[in-house]
């Protein structure tokens, strides 16, 4: 994995100072649900259209910046993270050039690697800091998706995954581990960690789906910072 991906710049104007002078401790990922890389950059430059993120990665592993990581992009719009309700200000988000339907391309991933390994490390953002668009606006947003390797960034340690572990209570451990549970219907709770940690699996929660929920929460609590 290189540790040095070349970036390109292409200044948005679609953005902000992060509220009360935050610091980012959360990373988001998302796909564009574009066509191409450059009609997603286009957007997101586009002032009218209000929205942002810090950068974009295409198809072939090109990484554009848009907005300085230092600053507030308007990427994740309404949701929550644990405590975190102004998510804009606390995360860096990260577009994948995907129309959401398709596999992610393996430049894209060494290129997202690349880029994520030296974020994490200039904000001293945890693995479990690195989240889903999906995981805090459930029922709202899916991406990054289904076909989006979640274990892949854990190997390298860019993320988390889970381990069976006993437990009974499925709300109350996805609540722990950062869900908004309470904010949306359980139901969206299930959704959205099904589409990140068992994107195949079908029909009514079951053990497995409980076991995995309660060891993110007792190895990978939230922290508590509004």
């Amino acid at each position: 994995m290189s540790l040095r991906p070349q970036i390109f710049e292409r200044v948005s104007p679609n953005w902000g100072a992060r509220r009360g002078g935050q610091r980012p401790d959360l990373v988001v990922i998302h796909y564009t649900a574009m066509q191409s890389a450059q009609a997603a950059i286009e957007r997101l430059c586009d002032p009218v259209a209000e929205v942002s993120a810090h950068y974009v990665i295409c198809e072939r592993g090109g990484v554009t910046r848009l907005v300085p990581e230092g600053e507030r992009a308007w990427h994740a719009g309404a949701g929550r993270w644990g405590d975190v309700r102004d998510v804009n200000s606390r995360a860096i988000g990260i577009e994948l050039a995907n129309t959401g339907d398709q596999p992610f391309a393996e430049p894209q991933m060494a290129g997202l690697e690349a880029l994520l390994a030296q974020i994490m490390v200039r904000w001293a953002i945890a693995p479990e800091r690195v989240i889903g668009h999906s995981d805090m606006a459930p029922g709202r947003k899916s991406d990054p998706g289904a076909r989006f390797d979640w274990a892949r960034l854990a190997r390298l340690g860019l993320s988390v995954w889970p381990q069976a572990r006993a437990g009974s209570d499925f709300y109350g451990a996805a609540a722990a581990f950062g869900y908004p549970v309470g904010d949306v219907e359980d139901a969206h709770i299930l959704e959205a960690f099904r589409l990140r940690f068992r994107p195949w699996a079908t029909g009514g929660m079951d053990a497995v789906d409980v076991a995995l929920m309660s060891d993110l929460a007792a190895r990978w609590p939230v922290r508590g910072c509004a």
